[in-house]
């Protein structure tokens, strides 16, 4: 079975469910299984085929999804792109790829005319929503076709090229560059069916749900976590525009969601908001993501319903689910399923005994249930696979009873005077301050080699705050090497379209002339947005 199977499948059963739920309306099982032939025979007649890659600069979008499966059918390999990508970012993608289609939305037209003169490979792109006498006017090298003729015609049969082996590849998400270029991991048919089955199973989802996601489909948790478990469960993926702390709510009532999910800073924002009388008047019953806070008795009582932490990342899959039906370990972002085994290892790959905090490996018990390769890259999937396990790159902890504790990016760390220092601990207690809205914590160079913490932080709407108030807050909460020696105020912070801070921007930064330093003689910096 591949991913199209499983669509056509699931349209079989239930053909009048509704699949998929956007601002533009509702579409069935049996629409969207329609809807991906029309595309796929569409996208075979421009030159997709079976193993070849197919670009998608798309905002989130019905046709995104149509398109997803429609390469699927074909036994292309779709690859998803961050819509923020401009530049030498958006050569990468093409490059790493070698993609000779592309499908783009026209108001993201530009980003890719400014570098397609770099795009050697490139030869057809097809433009959603685009005038079609504007597409004339374009390099002749390079053939731009309307998207809307994917869907003009009678559904039409599709050429038999779809693959028989469920391990070839079906996508390619890129891993997010926070920390440097972005890989392009090659996601088997299995990797992803079986993501979105797993996740449908430990999650409890079933036929009634609908599943909230307002994170863009380059992401796990918007392809496989969302609109996959949705498929497997029968139910309805409520795919939004974006993440907005103001519209959050309303979207999540007009969609009539039962289940979402959280990342990053999202849900901090949220619960940062001023408590009314609607915080209750929705349907949702459970919400999933990561990191858990520490306020989440507080956030169920307030709004009513349950918060499920899990461990995962694209690479790797998710591993590890907060049970359904016993208490979470504080601390703890869930139990290891059986589908997986997870170990904790030194610098060297040395397994350490439980409680002892290293590097997270990851194996499958399950063929396919990882990342396949870094695309074009064997030399970092060596890397990433060495001694027969998945390094994560992440720091953390097993308890005795397989519980998983993160600590960490393993490259986020700071190292000050001889100390360690988790960048994730240190914004944990900047965040936990009433004033603060969300904080980043990056390591500078120090005088004394090594370096010293800095905290970016962004204030809560009418809150003020000193920077020697924070760095008295954090005294009283933290060892004394942990405390930031510089302070400074921002209107916000570099995100990608996934809510992940981007610290290379900050690191670049550096310290600047607003950055306040506790260790020099300066007036404290008090900032009242």
């Amino acid at each position: 079975m591949t991913l199209a199977d499983m669509l056509a499948a699931q349209a079989r059963r239930t053909p009048d469910t509704v699949f998929l739920r956007t601002r533009q309306g509702d579409v069935t099982y049996a629409e969207a299984d329609g809807h991906t032939d029309r595309y796929a025979a569409g996208l075979a007649g421009l030159g997709a085929r079976h193993g070849t890659p197919v670009v998608a600069l798309m905002r989130n979008s019905a046709d995104a999804v149509f398109t997803w499966f429609a390469a699927a059918r074909l036994g292309a390999v779709y690859v998803p792109v961050n819509t923020a990508l401009v530049g030498a970012g958006l050569v990468h993608t093409f490059r790493v790829t070698r993609a000779r289609v592309a499908v783009v939305d026209a108001d993201l037209l530009p980003q890719l005319l400014a570098v397609i003169g770099e795009l050697d490979l490139l030869c057809t792109v097809l433009v959603r929503g685009a005038d079609p006498g504007a597409l004339t006017q374009r390099p002749r090298s390079i053939r731009f076709v309307d998207f809307a003729l994917l869907g003009r015609h009678p559904r039409p049969p599709v050429p038999d090229t779809s693959p028989t082996d469920e391990l070839a590849p079906a996508m390619m998400l890129f891993t997010s560059g926070t920390t440097g270029p972005s890989k392009a991991c090659v996601l088997s048919h299995r990797y992803v069916m079986r993501q979105g089955e797993l996740h449908a199973k430990y999650l409890g989802l079933t036929g009634g749900d609908v599943l909230y996601c307002p994170f863009p489909l380059f992401h796990l948790d918007a392809t496989t976590l969302t609109v996959v478990a949705a498929l497997d469960a029968g139910a309805t993926a409520a795919i939004g525009v974006r993440f907005s702390a103001s519209g959050f709510w309303d979207e999540v009532r007009s969609f009539d969601a039962t289940v979402f999910n959280f990342m990053g800073a999202t849900l901090t924002i949220l619960w940062k908001q001023p408590p009314g009388a609607a915080d209750r008047a929705h349907r949702v019953r459970l919400a999933w993501g990561v990191p858990m806070p520490d306020w989440k008795a507080e956030w169920e009582q307030r709004f009513g319903f349950p918060l499920f932490e899990v461990y995962g990342l694209t690479d790797g899959g998710v591993v590890a689910y907060d049970p359904l039906d016993t208490p979470g370990r504080p601390g703890s972002c869930g139990r290891i399923i059986p589908e997986y085994e997870v170990a904790v290892a030194d610098g060297d790959g040395t397994p350490l005994p439980r409680g002892h905090t290293g590097e997270i490996l990851i194996r499958p018990r399950e063929p396919g249930t990882v990342m396949t390769e870094y695309y074009g890259m064997p030399d970092a999937t060596a890397e990433a696979f060495r001694g027969g396990w998945l390094h994560t790159g992440d720091l953390g902890h097993l308890d005795h009873d397989d519980y998983l504790y993160f600590h960490g990016r393993a490259k986020d760390g700071i190292r000050r005077r001889g100390e360690n220092i988790s960048a994730y601990e240190v914004e944990q207690i900047v965040e936990s301050h009433p004033g603060v809205l969300e904080a980043a914590a990056i390591g500078v160079p120090s005088e004394l080699t090594e370096e010293d913490v800095k905290i970016c932080v962004v204030l809560r709407p009418g809150a003020q705050l000193s920077a020697e108030e924070l760095i008295a807050y954090c005294a009283l909460r933290s060892a004394a090497y942990m405390v930031p020696r510089f302070v400074e105020f921002l209107p916000e912070l570099p995100k990608t379209p996934t809510q992940k801070v981007e610290k290379f921007r900050l690191k670049e930064a550096g310290v600047t002339k607003a950055t306040w330093d506790r260790e020099a003689v300066a007036q404290p910096q008090r900032v009242q947005p």
